[in-house]
């Protein structure tokens, strides 16, 4: 699997005047196997940017964005699919899987696995924002999420398959309201549009085997990802070449 593919980002359509006012109707995928559980194993290779990670496979609290680089958090369904969507993008120097929205300390993913958490599972997104914006980041997410699910992400159940965006500062918060009204106006969905917009808070990185999972368990990965209804329900909103 190649590392990097070219990614032309269009201009953000979803803002312009004229939407369609006639939507897909949202359907139900058919339902993948359970995402077993990683097996943890060393990296193929070295991540694009560092990122903490804590001994004994654990879970610690990240740090600032290294000089220059900005942070945008996104949750959207299964962080493996999420971070390898945003590691595509030029501009983008690292997408680290994790949790956040919840008030646990330190939390596994066993715990986020098994509804023991409110946490979400999430990405925390290292971009370089004179390469790549906020609103085109943006656009890449709401192109790549099921934004009606309540406490789902397509074949995923639970609520940390939730669907947030976890906003940084006052600009982040516009732009990932107007965004948001702006996909509804599109009338694609026939569903309210139910992704909320958050404060970011703490974001606990995930356990070290999670990292860059689609390039170091590439079989693995595209065993679930395939079978996780994105594909379908993307396409039917997006259109038939919509990625996914």
């Amino acid at each position: 699997m190649t590392l990097r593919t070219s990614f032309a980002i269009p201009a953000f359509a979803l803002l312009l005047a004229g939407c369609g006012s006639s939507g897909c109707n949202a359907s139900t995928p058919t339902p993948a196997p359970a995402r077993p559980a990683a097996t943890p194993r060393a990296p193929a290779e070295a991540p694009v940017a560092d990122y903490p990670v804590a001994p004994e496979g654990g879970t610690r609290e990240a740090g600032p964005p290294p000089a220059g680089m900005a942070v945008a958090t996104f949750a959207g369904g299964c962080f493996w699919c999420m971070e390898a969507a945003f590691e595509h993008v030029p501009g983008v120097q690292d997408a680290i899987s994790g949790y956040t929205g919840g008030t646990e300390q330190h939390p596994t993913y066993d715990d986020v696995s098994n509804h023991r958490t409110s946490q979400a599972e999430a990405i925390r997104v290292i971009y370089n924002p004179s390469q790549v914006t906020y609103d085109q980041l943006l656009e890449v997410y709401w192109r790549r999420v099921d934004p009606t699910g309540v406490d789902r992400a397509f074949s995923d159940v639970g609520h940390q398959y939730r669907s947030v965006i976890f906003v940084h500062d006052a600009a982040q918060r516009e732009a990932a309201t107007r965004t948001r009204a702006g996909v509804a106006a599109l009338g694609h969905f026939t569903d309210p549009i139910t992704t909320t917009i958050e404060d970011a808070g703490v974001f606990w990185v995930a356990e070290d085997y999670h990292q860059n999972f689609w390039r170091t368990h590439p079989t693995h990965y595209s065993a679930y990802h395939d079978h996780s209804g994105r594909r379908e329900f993307l396409r039917q909103h997006w259109g038939p070449d919509a990625p996914y």
